[in-house]
């Protein structure tokens, strides 16, 4: 994969979108690198605040509150790490809803992609961490139309429950060791994410992990056993995800 290898090299990539679903995403996706994606299409689907779960009142915010404060957050990482020529986008869903609008997101998605000149797109894999992140996984797929699809590590759950921060098997991994600027630079920016810290604590700043993106069946699970988001009780199921990424169209 051509991305992967440039990356790799610290050579100039151009053509690049990356597609995430949360503030904080970008950084666990290019945190160190962003200075070699100049002109980069950043696109987050959701503002960060689930409309219906304690995320916000645990802050003491409203779900617009919070969502300002994630923001905010993210502002402060993308100031840390200034990209030539950035285009940002948000779509603006709340969190964990990306998965009712699939079909939405990657009609828009594709559009950006035509109206942007995009050759790669970097996103999220289908691991069943987190049901945004899997729906844009899904929307990104169906709206690449000939771009190259990266993942890059997540989160999922494995066999015995425990949190997981790299790929499920499968595929061949690229890591990209950062020195000791790109770590700082990392680490500075996941830090700008207070509201996020206990989940962002469980990454290590030393590296990157990418890979090309299989061509998921999302009419399947991402692995067997139950899926991190199911473990942790949200009203998204692996089988509603499914039932819902079956019923969206291509874009």
């Amino acid at each position: 994969m051509m991305l992967c290898s440039a990356l790799a090299a610290r050579e100039r990539c151009a053509g690049v979108a990356l597609v995430v679903a949360h503030p904080d995403d970008e950084t666990l996706a290019l945190g160190g690198l962003f200075a070699h994606v100049p002109g980069l299409l950043l696109v987050h689907v959701t503002d960060g605040a689930p409309r219906s779960l304690p995320d916000a009142s645990r802050h003491g915010l409203s779900a617009r509150d919070y969502a300002a404060v994630r923001a905010a957050e993210l502002d402060r990482a993308l100031a840390i790490a200034p990209v030539p020529g950035l285009r940002r986008v948000m779509l603006g869903l709340p969190d964990q809803d990306a998965a009712l609008h699939i079909e939405t997101i990657a009609s828009a998605l594709a559009g950006l992609f035509h109206r942007h000149a995009i050759d790669a797109v970097m996103t999220h894999a289908y691991e069943g961490g987190h049901p945004d992140h899997d729906a844009v996984a899904c929307a990104v797929q169906r709206a690449a139309d000939g771009c190259a699809v990266v993942n890059f590590a997540g989160y999922h759950a494995g066999p015995d429950g425990a949190f997981v921060t790299s790929f499920l098997p499968g595929g061949a991994v690229t890591t990209l060791a950062l020195d000791a600027a790109e770590r700082a630079q990392r680490r500075a920016m996941l830090d700008c994410f207070v509201t996020q810290s206990d989940i962002l604590s469980r990454f290590t700043d030393g590296h990157v992990q990418l890979r090309p993106a299989p061509a998921y069946d999302f009419a399947q699970p991402p692995h067997a056993g139950l899926l991190n988001y199911e473990r942790w009780g949200w009203p998204m199921t692996g089988t509603r995800f499914r039932a819902l990424a079956c019923e969206a169209p291509a874009a």
